[in-house]
């Protein structure tokens, strides 16, 4: 879903370089798969087409961390019958 996005940061030797993978368009995710020492980091359509993708040696990988979309921004998807939060 848009909004999702996932931070890949990579040992370069004696430091670190940070990377980033996001849904950009409404109807894509993005998907981690970790096979035979790689990380693959990919940006999907709705139907399964890779639009990009980033791949790293596992062995580099220092911290892969994944930040799904605030679900609750998205106005009438999923909240149907619930009125919306008040603060205060």
């Amino acid at each position: 879903m848009k909004g999702d996005k996932v931070e890949i940061v990579i040992d370069v030797g004696g430091a670190t370089k940070t990377y980033e993978v996001a849904a950009t368009r409404a109807g894509r995710r993005v998907e981690v798969v970790t096979r035979r020492g790689l990380v693959e980091v990919t940006e999907l359509t709705r139907g399964g087409v890779a639009v990009r993708t980033a791949r790293f040696m596992a062995s580099r990988v220092v911290a892969l961390v994944e930040h799904p979309a605030d679900r609750r921004s998205r106005a009438g998807a999923g909240n149907a019958g619930h009125p919306p939060e008040r603060a205060g």
